[in-house]
């Protein structure tokens, strides 16, 4: 698919909207994870806002699913010809959360319930509260392997012509994870082709920065040694992303991964590229007027 000039400015409109819904979400929670979430607002905008409209498909009675990046329909969550997306680092699900309601999901006033007590949106995905969501998640390093026993299945069941695609969104710092690298060894023996990993390739985890904690690089050469199809793209520009995902989606005889580089925080200034911002939120007074500040201008 190839975005004109409007689509891609509705794109970023979009995802301003996303991040100041993820803002003010960890600001009434006071709790939660903030580089994560606002440095994949562009991925998750495209993947549920990059396509073309709604198809009006036999198998898909109420005629509202969206066709584009990603196949669903936010009416009716369980429509069987939906792709999937699961989400492995499980501590951004702010950014999750907030692009499904503003696909249509739920009120964007149910975001205000982040983390509290009862809330469908815990502060990481837990499908059995929220049933609209593919997985639960939590440790990491498991995402990808439940992505590639829903790509197995799925190539049971329909065939390699089925068309679905799995999504699984994971962090560049669970790599250090070795069931990743499992996962990672094992679709690229099924030579899994409806399966693509998009790894937030945002150099910061939670204690430092990841060359300093456990080097990755080079980490495209890695993917590949096992048999994946390796592309990079720059994780914030629509166009880049729309042309990475279309030749991922191209591949069929291997599963393919999309390392993008993102920057952390992305969207407030005074916290990007800050790897203390991994797990926390805005408290203090300032904090909260910085990140408010940076969004509503």
């Amino acid at each position: 698919m190839s975005l004109t000039d409007l689509k891609v400015s509705e794109l970023e409109k979009k995802a301003h909207d996303i991040r100041v819904s993820i803002v003010e979400m960890l600001i009434e929670a006071k709790s939660g994870h903030t580089a994560g979430p606002l440095d994949m607002a562009d991925i998750f905008t495209y993947l549920y806002f990059g396509g073309t409209g709604t198809a009006d498909n036999t198998n898909n009675p109420s005629a509202s699913a969206s066709v584009g990046a990603m196949r669903y329909d936010a009416k009716r969550p369980d429509w069987p010809e939906r792709d999937r997306l699961v989400l492995s680092n499980g501590h951004i699900a702010p950014v999750l959360y907030a692009t499904m309601a503003h696909a249509g999901y739920f009120p964007l006033e149910k975001l205000q319930t982040l983390r509290k007590l009862g809330s469908s949106f815990q502060g990481h995905p837990h499908r059995e509260w929220l049933p609209a969501l593919e997985t639960s998640s939590g440790p990491l390093g498991c995402g990808l392997a439940q992505a590639v026993g829903m790509a197995i299945a799925d190539r049971m069941d329909k065939g390699r012509s089925s068309g679905r695609a799995i999504y699984c969104l994971m962090s560049d710092g669970e790599l250090d994870e070795g069931n990743s690298w499992e996962a990672i060894m094992l679709a690229g023996k099924e030579r899994l082709g409806n399966l693509v990993a998009i790894v937030d390739r945002n150099c910061i985890q939670i204690d430092g920065f990841t060359e300093d904690i456990m080097p990755l690089e080079p980490l495209g050469d890695k993917w590949r040694a096992f048999g994946w199809h390796v592309q990079e793209c720059d994780g914030h520009n629509f166009l880049d992303i729309d042309r990475a995902v279309d030749e991922a989606r191209a591949v069929a005889d291997k599963p393919s991964v999309i390392l993008a580089r993102t920057i952390p925080s992305k969207g407030i200034p005074e916290f990007e590229r800050q790897f203390e911002w991994h797990g926390k939120p805005p408290t203090t007074e300032e904090e909260i007027a910085v990140a408010r500040r940076a969004l509503h201008n």
